[in-house]
């Protein structure tokens, strides 16, 4: 019996497998770096252990320190979780090999699979269809478009699609040199690229008695840099007997390789509905809380118990329903998918299963991968788990880095995803509609800003009275308060002008709009749709009652007047935040709730129809610093894993890689913007840089 666990991994997955541990009896123990000293993870164990440094070749990606944490905190065996180490065969020998239990697969069957081109010899061996790698060398424009990918590792690392035969060459060296620094291993191997492919797969679990589970299905089509985005068990429209091929391949698989514990075996099925083996994974896989839900088990229970040599039934549980996930990633999908760091300052979504890594208040670092979180719907048909996600993902309050979050609620409600027909290719080919700016013509992006001036007025400490407070009651023409947001991260300018008089609200460009109520946060936030209001009314700007309306300058009645200003107000710290105002107007009849809330100038305003953000601009803002033309400043923080072979004073042309950065599990690749002059590079290879660093400079020819 398994008494102490160790998890040699971090963030959601650490936490996730926690929460088993828990409800079946057995003690924790987590392991961080210094950058995740603070992290929930480290919080949640019951003993953790300090891996020294932050990067994860000096902290996860040390099996021997990991393995010395194990004994010295007294845990009898380890779980890998997923990524880092997780399909390393090395790491499982040396975990046994100290005498701890290996909760995965025999480091053989990991070996197996751990090379691509090895895999697929097994797989044919076994029977399992699959597409045939082509020669690097003997590539023609013919075989067009191919897919160059790593032999080892997964994630997207090392994948290229290449269309143009001329690019080739250069597409090989960068998938090998991103290879093998982020596996270790710079094999990589050719194969056809299937145009309009969908990705589907199958949870396989295999005891140590010979029994194997297939469960069903799952797609995981919508990719971003071939990582998943959003996956869904099972999947849709598949045929019968293209479920039985899948499920039977899969199970071939399993066996033919001795597997036991938790595994997946991916395939592509073209629009043919012919299905391809890709590759298998021998670890749990993120997505795997899609067929948990559906099939009703708990995979890392699972997983422990065939660890401690339990048999499965004959048979798993049948399906029931529909369940589909999406990641929630700090990273901004309008500006090249490019990584977002900062304070997580709340992650809140109602009435869904949410598998998260950070907490509010965490900081979201370089070193790790972006993702916060996984969000998860459940119905009894797919339409009903896709409108749940997209509903409760829009109504998600999610303070912090700029995320994915509505891209996710656009894909889940886009006709090709809700009608099935989604493939491989929908995110990169949908990405411009996906991740458009917002008309506004509705205008909610404006009444937004006006909320969130109305709550700033409304937090104002520099006087208790309404008229103080709003600018006045006046019965004589007067200049009307003027505050400007900036909505973010599309840049949008919004002005917003405003005078309170005896006839309430009146408000430029708003001529349907009366104000309610505006309420100071009191340290939580009211649910949408209800009053916090106790007798009377409180706060100012409150509806009066019929024959009671206030006289011009008139300060409100007893209990009615302002609440106390609770945290700080425009301009302060932007690690601290104001509790929520809340401001309630009336737009041509109906009733709109508005929660606004404050970090330094930072506001970000929920509402049931979604959320914005918007940065509160100062009134008589510095002069913006200038940089020379044709600088190239770091998009993010990173480090430069790479530099082309060119210096200072050679000819560049526009578009042309000029160096690599590396962020959160990701290469980003920074171009000359014109043709002319490299006149300066100041990057070098693992040189760690920050947000707006100079890297280089171009001068654009005359």
């Amino acid at each position: 019996m398994i008494r102490s666990l160790l998890v040699a991994n971090r963030a959601e997955i650490a936490r996730r497998v926690f929460r088993t541990c828990r409800d079946l009896g057995i003690a924790t123990v987590a392991v961080h770096s210094d950058a995740d000293a603070g992290a929930p993870h480290a919080g949640e164990a019951d003993a953790a252990v300090r891996l020294p440094g932050d990067a994860p070749a000096d902290t996860y990606l040390r099996g021997d320190l990991l393995v010395e944490a194990a004994l010295a905190a007294g845990a009898d065996a380890v779980h890998p979780g997923y990524g880092f180490l997780s399909e390393h065969a090395d790491f499982a020998r040396a975990v046994r090999g100290a005498g701890l239990v290996w909760v995965g697969p025999p480091p053989e069957a990991m070996e197996a699979m751990a090379s691509k081109t090895r895999a697929k010899e097994i797989m044919r061996k076994a029977g399992v269809p699959l597409l045939d790698p082509i020669d690097p060398a003997e590539v023609t424009a013919g075989d067009l478009p191919v897919l160059v990918k790593a032999a080892a590792g997964g994630g997207g690392r090392g994948m290229r699609v290449v269309r143009e035969l001329d690019a080739l060459p250069a597409e090989l060296d960068s998938a090998r040199a991103e290879a093998a620094s982020a596996f270790g291993d710079g094999e990589i191997f050719v194969e056809p690229y299937m145009e309009g492919a969908r990705h589907v797969e199958v949870q396989v679990l295999a005891d140590t008695h010979g029994t194997v589970w297939t469960l069903g299905t799952r797609d995981c089509s919508l990719q971003r840099r071939h990582q998943k985005v959003i996956e869904e068990a099972p999947a849709p429209g598949l045929d019968g007997e293209l479920r039985r091929t899948l499920a039977e391949s899969a199970a071939n698989a399993a066996r033919a390789i001795g597997y036991e514990g938790a595994g997946t075996v991916e395939f592509l099925v073209s629009p043919a509905g012919r299905a391809y083996f890709l590759e298998m994974n021998t670890r749990l896989q993120v997505e795997h809380p899609v067929t948990e839900e559906i099939h009703g088990l708990d995979l890392v229970a699972l997983q422990l118990r065939i660890a401690e040599g339990e048999p499965l039934d004959p048979e798993p549980p049948a399906a029931r329903g529909h369940a589909v996930e999406a990641r929630l990633y700090a990273e901004d999908p309008a500006r090249d998918w490019r990584p977002q760091t900062g304070v997580l300052h709340r992650l809140e979504v109602a009435g869904l299963r949410v598998d998260a890594g950070p907490a509010d208040g965490d900081a979201i670092g370089v070193h790790y991968d972006p993702m916060l979180a996984k969000v998860i719907a459940v119905a009894p048909t797919r339409a009903e788990a896709v409108r749940r996600l997209a509903h409760g993902l829009e109504r998600a309050r999610i303070h912090g880095p700029v995320t994915n979050r509505e891209l996710l609620v656009r894909a889940l409600r886009h006709p090709e995803f809700e009608a099935a027909r989604m493939d491989t290719g929908f995110l990169e080919r949908r990405l411009p509609e996906l991740t458009a700016a917002a008309s506004d013509d509705d205008g909610a992006a404006r009444l937004a800003a006006l909320a969130a001036a109305l709550a700033d007025a409304a937090r104002r400490p520099a006087t208790t009275t309404v008229a103080g407070r709003l600018g006045g009651w006046r019965n004589v023409p007067s200049q009307p308060q003027l505050r400007s947001y900036r909505a973010e991260p599309d840049g949008t300018e919004h002005e917003v002008r405003y005078r309170l008089t005896r006839d309430g609200l009146l408000a430029e460009d708003f001529p349907e709009v009366r104000l309610l109520s505006a309420e100071p946060g009191r340290g939580t936030a009211a649910g949408w749709g209800t009053e916090t209001r106790r007798g009377t009314a409180a706060g100012w700007g409150t509806e009066p009652r019929r024959g009671t309306e206030p006289e011009p300058g008139a300060e409100p009645k007893s209990g009615a007047g302002p609440r106390p200003v609770t945290g700080p107000g425009p301009g302060a710290d932007p690690g601290q935040a104001a509790a929520p105002a809340r401001v309630v107007l009336d737009v041509a009849g109906v009733r709109r709730t508005f929660e606004v809330t404050a970090y330094g100038d930072r506001r970000y305003v929920d509402t049931p129809r979604g959320c914005h953000v918007f940065t509160a601009l100062p009134r008589f803002p510095d002069p913006t610093v200038r940089t020379e033309p044709g600088s190239l400043l770091a998009p993010m923080p990173g480090s430069v894993v790479r530099v082309a072979e060119v210096k200072a004073g050679d000819r560049v042309e526009a578009g042309q890689p000029l160096l690599w950065l590396e962020a959160m599990k990701m290469e980003h690749r920074v171009t000359a913007p014109a043709a002319g002059v490299l006149t300066a590079l100041h990057a070098t290879p693992g040189h760690q840089v920050e947000v707006g660093a100079l890297l280089a400079v171009v001068t654009a020819e005359e």
